[in-house]
């Protein structure tokens, strides 16, 4: 019988110790410092290995080497991005996933991780109330996202004018007017670019004071557009959390003929909270939605949610064939249909064991609770003498200022050195209307409202400090 070498063994043993340890550590440390990208890479920097070494010395060394220079985003008081706290369960589902090498690009290949896929997108439909028969693909995160959904619209708007780009490219292509607010995400603008549509030649519709699309802007940008047109709407805007008014937004677009997607890489989830889900009310008339596992579901990273209405137009964007690949039977899913990669992780593992974790009632629970830090963190932080709440919390972003006049922009900056260098908890900054601020982002399942005080003092004792300098 064949068995693994001892070392190899010793090695996949060493790798889960050492995970563990990881998260254990984390959970209860203190603080969190984080040694700097140069002095890692010295740790690292040597000539290429001649010869190949032994499975567990070489884990043994990664592990050394590396884990002074690993942030600590799973941390409970990380609220540096948005990012989530690759829950454990999800995180051993992942290693099961690279255990067991399955490419999730075709049902022959993958049968067991293609099923899942389809199974886990049935829940996240139903979880995010939106269209049943919507279709699903599972892609690295919401910047792929975004750009699958978009080459869906880009799809169905142009075949309706008999235009079949995906044949014939876009030269000589009705040209598409693209609609979006004043205050999206980078990511959103990156697809654009990619799909040939250009960051640039967009339409700019006016936002208000927490940077939701104005419908009267919008509605007189639908008017004036003489071509097919794809608009792009938000559901939590990076730095106020806050969603356009879908359901003064997607009417307005489906009267036009526009195809309205939404960009929502964490805001989405306010529809599996009955409590918040009011900020996304008519969200589902939309046509398209990109979304985060990494980010709200706590999956590992390298999760993300296409969720495409029209299922042919998804399909016509994404397909690939070739002679060797074997076709879907009946209505059995055709995965390579839904993203662009042919060769993938598969992603469905660890998104069917994060909803079968917390299932519907926990992840309610689990964002209101985001919420509810979020708007601790935001009344404790400026009530210090000195600090701006700068937008109201809507939803799991804050952000605040330190200071006023000219020298504002540098105390803030200084602040957050303070907090990161103290490593209790661990702030961002960000611009919002042309000035800078401290943004606190509460994405993780371990943050708790003990956690908001415990950074509530830190950031106020940063801010004392940097004061008494001043």
């Amino acid at each position: 019988m064949t068995t693994l070498p001892a070392s190899e063994t010793a090695a996949l043993d060493r790798a889960a110790r050492e995970a563990i340890a990881f998260r254990e550590t984390m959970a209860t440390a203190e603080r969190a410092p984080t040694a700097s990208y140069a002095d890692i890479f010295d740790a690292f920097a040597a000539p290429l290995p001649e010869q190949g070494a032994d499975a567990d010395t070489i884990i043994a060394d990664l592990v050394e080497r590396a884990t002074p220079g690993i942030r600590g985003s799973v941390h409970p008081r990380f609220y540096g991005w948005v990012i989530g706290n690759s829950h454990p369960t999800g995180v051993a589902a992942d290693w099961l996933t690279s255990a067991w090498g399955q490419n999730g690009g075709n049902i022959l290949a993958a049968p067991a991780a293609s099923a899942v896929e389809a199974v886990a997108a049935g829940w996240l439909l139903d979880l995010l109330d939106l269209p049943r028969t919507s279709s699903v693909g599972f892609v690295t995160g919401a910047t792929v996202a975004n750009f699958v959904c978009l080459a869906a619209a880009r799809s169905a708007v142009l075949a309706r004018l008999g235009w079949d780009v995906e044949a014939d490219g876009l030269f000589g292509a009705p040209p598409i007017e693209v609609l979006i607010g004043a205050d999206a995400h980078a990511t959103v603008f990156s697809g654009l670019k990619y799909l040939g549509l250009g960051a640039r030649r967009v339409r700019t519709i006016a936002t208000d004071a927490l940077g939701r699309m104005l419908p009267s802007d919008f509605e007189a940008a639908l008017k004036a557009a003489t071509g097919p047109v794809i608009a792009i709407a938000q559901s939590g805007q990076i730095n106020t959390g806050a969603s356009d008014p879908f359901a003064d937004l997607a009417p307005l677009a489906q009267a036009a003929g526009a195809w309205l997607h939404v960009d929502g890489a964490f805001g989405l989830w306010a529809q599996a909270c009955p409590s918040l889900a009011e900020q996304t009310a008519g969200v589902a008339l939309a046509d398209s939605w990109a979304t985060d596992g990494h980010k709200v579901l706590q999956t590992p990273y390298d999760c993300g949610f296409a969720i495409v209405r029209d299922a042919e137009a998804h399909r016509r964007a994404m397909a690939i064939s070739a002679s060797y690949l074997p076709a879907p039977a009946g209505a059995e899913r055709d995965p390579s249909a839904t993203v662009p990669e042919l060769s993938r992780r598969a992603r469905g593992f660890s998104t069917w064991a994060m909803i079968r974790q917390l299932g519907r009632a926990g992840i309610d629970e689990m964002v209101a609770r985001q919420h509810a830090v979020a708007r601790r963190l935001a009344e404790g932080i400026a009530a210090e003498e000195g600090v701006e709440l700068v937008a109201p919390v809507l939803l799991n972003q804050v952000i605040v200022r330190f200071g006023s006049g000219a020298e504002a922009n540098g105390l803030i900056l200084a602040v957050i050195a303070e907090v990161q260098k103290d490593a209790i908890a661990f702030a961002g900054s960000s611009e919002w209307r042309g000035r800078t601020v401290m943004r606190l982002s509460v994405c993780s399942i371990a943050t708790t409202l003990d956690d908001a005080d415990i950074t509530v003092a830190a950031v106020i004792d940063a801010w004392r400090r940097v004061k008494a300098r001043v």
